[in-house]
């Protein structure tokens, strides 16, 4: 596990496995799971579907801009540059 996964793992709802850390946001008819890949620095969203099991990856320009907000802010909280969750693969 590298520095900036044990980071964010401190912040309220991040889960790490291994080099990734993971958290899951629900909105008013949404629910995400977002993770963080420190070897790549990119962060991946997914839209998980209603049987709660089942997720898909998505675009960021689909995910609600506050989402991406809050993103960056732990990213940032982290020490993690901001702009990776920009970063398109």
């Amino acid at each position: 596990m590298g520095e900036h996964v044990e980071a964010l793992a401190e912040l309220e709802g991040w889960r790490t496995e291994g080099f990734a850390a993971r958290v899951h946001y629900r909105g008013a008819d949404d629910r995400y799971s977002i993770e963080f890949y420190e070897p790549s620095e990119c962060v991946l969203y997914w839209k998980v579907k209603d049987d709660g099991e089942t997720a898909v990856p998505v675009g960021r320009d689909t995910v609600p801009d506050p989402l991406r907000t809050r993103i960056r802010e732990d990213l940032s909280e982290a020490s993690i540059d901001p702009d990776v969750e920009r970063r398109v693969l």
